[in-house]
């Protein structure tokens, strides 16, 4: 059943009041430098921001051992010791809606050379109704949103007749433990969004991703008996070529897909970092390529595994010092299978009315070529889950940014979701 027009009325009217306050908690969060192993300040903002609200918190570190075992679990190398999550739950008095889940993740990628940016990443700014900044549309925008929409249900006099959990996490951008510790934690709900930065689509399947080193061995010697030793740098470079191999095949697997087959190249490899060499003047004795891959949702990730081994076996084969010397294969961080969100018509539709009772238009429907944590819920714990959030430009790039004006409107649409979803009343304490 659709919200009453009074009742939309009063929430969008509520979003634009403090809409301006929306803008600056969300400025100040992209301030926060939340790349990866540093997000503990961004959870305290988000800690901060719903206890502030009334949640009831809970607020822990991410213990990898209590996550083995569990479906998807990533790699994690780096220093781990300050990894939290952070979830706010408003339980009703008594629950007579359907639950939900309201996540969010608060780590960013890398900025790459500051020279590159127009303005200070970390210094955001808004110009010609956009808000410029690391993190802008991937997504603190998004997840701003989303408590900003839930404020204008209770600020315009309602309160939930469902369960909602809202939950800030890491680790999204390279290995998903973040959402995983929440489901591991017992956190469950008859839905999830996650308002990823998906241009106001709705965004209801993902690609699987598989992170790996290739890690190539040389044989060192001065650069002036070059001839005497093996360049495991410039082998390296022979070594991108295998995986190169392996997306054409894979995306010549993909023309059939079901969903996939639509889109042109959905599959893709890139060589994302490469460490090696100790000397300029020495022939280097070593050379790590850290990679990322795409693979179709139904594809199993242990057979993927063996196809990236395989592929990097039979070039190396080629060469003779690597034929001696085979290159490594470690998996460095995601190690995930896609989602097609299972079929719950009912979670379309109320996401579809609230979209076009806000612009007016009907909701499109966006084919991801990328991953998201939205595939835990479905995937694995029987929760419908799916992205919907801003038009954001640049993402991982330069001069990243989010449209206002579909911030506006998203804050507003996820609101009438909320409320439609879990059900509202008048809160007799606002009265």
């Amino acid at each position: 059943m659709a919200l009453a027009q009074n009742d939309r009325d009063a929430i969008a009217a509520a979003v634009d009041r403090a809409f301006d306050d929306q803008v600056e908690a969300t400025r100040r969060l992209v301030e926060i430098p939340s790349t990866r192993g540093a997000e503990w300040p961004a959870q305290d903002f988000m800690a901060g921001q719903l206890r502030s609200r009334g949640y009831v918190m809970d607020d822990w570190s991410i213990v990898m051992e209590d996550l083995q075992g569990l479906p998807d679990v990533g790699v994690i190398t780096h220093d781990f010791s300050r990894a939290r999550t952070v979830v706010g739950t408003l339980q009703p008095a008594q629950e007579e809606g359907r639950s939900l889940i309201l996540q969010g993740h608060c780590d960013v990628v890398p900025t790459g050379p500051l020279r590159m940016w127009t303005t200070p990443p970390f210094q955001p700014e808004i110009k010609d109704g956009w808000l410029h900044g690391r993190g802008a549309a991937d997504m603190k925008s998004g997840t701003m949103a989303a408590l900003y929409a839930v404020d204008a249900i209770r600020n315009a006099g309602y309160r939930l007749k469902g369960r909602l959990h809202f939950q800030s996490v890491i680790e999204e951008e390279s290995t998903g433990v973040g959402a995983l510790s929440a489901l591991q934690r017992g956190y469950r709900a008859d839905c999830a969004l996650l308002p990823e930065p998906s241009g106001q689509t709705f965004s209801d399947v993902c690609l699987g991703v598989i992170w790996f080193r290739i890690k190539v061995s040389g044989e060192p010697t001065h650069v002036a008996r070059a001839g005497e030793g093996f360049n495991a740098i410039k082998a390296a470079a022979e070594m991108i070529r295998a995986p190169e191999g392996l997306e054409r095949e894979w995306n010549r697997r993909a023309a059939d897909h079901p969903i996939y087959g639509a889109v042109t190249h959905p599959l893709n490899f890139n060589p994302g970092i490469i460490h090696g060499g100790d000397w300029a003047s020495s022939v280097p004795a070593w050379c790590d390529l850290d990679c990322r891959i795409g693979l179709l949702p139904e594809w199993r990730v242990e057979d993927c595994q063996r196809e990236i081994v395989d592929c990097i076996n039979k070039a190396a084969a080629e060469i003779p010092f690597l034929a001696n010397n085979p290159p490594e294969v470690e998996w460095s961080g995601y190690l995930s299978h896609g989602y097609v969100m299972r079929d719950r018509p009912e979670v379309r539709a109320t996401m579809e009315d609230a979209h076009k009772a806000v612009t007016g238009q009907p909701m499109g429907r966006r084919l991801a070529t990328a991953l998201n944590d939205a595939r835990f819920y479905d995937r694995y714990f029987d929760i419908p889950a799916f992205c919907y959030g801003p038009v954001g430009e640049r993402i991982h790039g330069f001069n990243e940014r989010v449209n206002l004006a579909s911030l506006r409107e998203t804050t507003k649409a996820i609101a009438f979701f909320v409320a439609q979803w879990c059900g509202i009343e008048p809160d007799s304490a606002k009265a």
